[in-house]
């Protein structure tokens, strides 16, 4: 909610939950945001200022068409380390896109999701990674797992990520 409407990026989120749940996550989300909020779909354009939620169920990728677009790839496909949707395939997918920049945030959760897949993107992208502090985290095990890598840039508790990420990627 505390992302503005005019972010110059577009947010492509991957949460833990089951398919089902991750729908009507973002339209309470969208209700309560100034951003348009949704879940993702396959074949749909990544555009600025819109934040997309991985299908619960799911895998997602960001991939380019044959136009030269960035859009959504939503799969069904088997778990990767028992996660559907995993984030570490989400990040991967980013290696072979045209952006310059990438922010990554990994917040509160449990296990190492995402770690890998940043690790990947790091060695061809230009990335800013910013991890939830241990404080505000319900379980700190995902940000921890990212700390541990060396890669991150800043870390910063729950209710001031939204002012890291708007001023890392900006307001169009």
């Amino acid at each position: 909610p505390k992302l503005p409407k005019k972010l110059d990026a577009g947010v492509v989120i991957v949460q833990h939950m089951p398919e089902g749940f991750t729908k009507s996550l973002a339209d309470r989300l969208n209700s309560l945001s100034e951003i348009t909020v949704k879940e993702a779909e396959d074949g749909e354009i990544v555009k600025k200022g819109c934040v997309y939620i991985a299908k619960g169920g799911r895998q997602l990728r960001v991939v380019k068409d044959g136009l030269g677009n960035h859009i959504l790839s939503v799969t069904k496909e088997a778990p990767r380390h028992g996660l559907l949707p995993c984030a570490d395939i989400m990040y991967e997918s980013l290696i072979d896109t045209d952006y310059d920049e990438i922010t990554c945030v990994v917040l509160t959760g449990m296990g190492s999701d995402g770690s890998a897949g940043i690790t990947k993107l790091s060695k061809k992208k230009n990335i800013y990674v910013i991890a939830q502090d241990s404080k505000t985290c319900i379980v700190y095990g995902m940000p921890k797992m990212i700390r541990n890598t060396g890669l991150v840039n800043e870390v910063a508790a729950l209710d001031e990520v939204a002012d890291v990420i708007i001023k890392n990627v900006g307001v169009q």
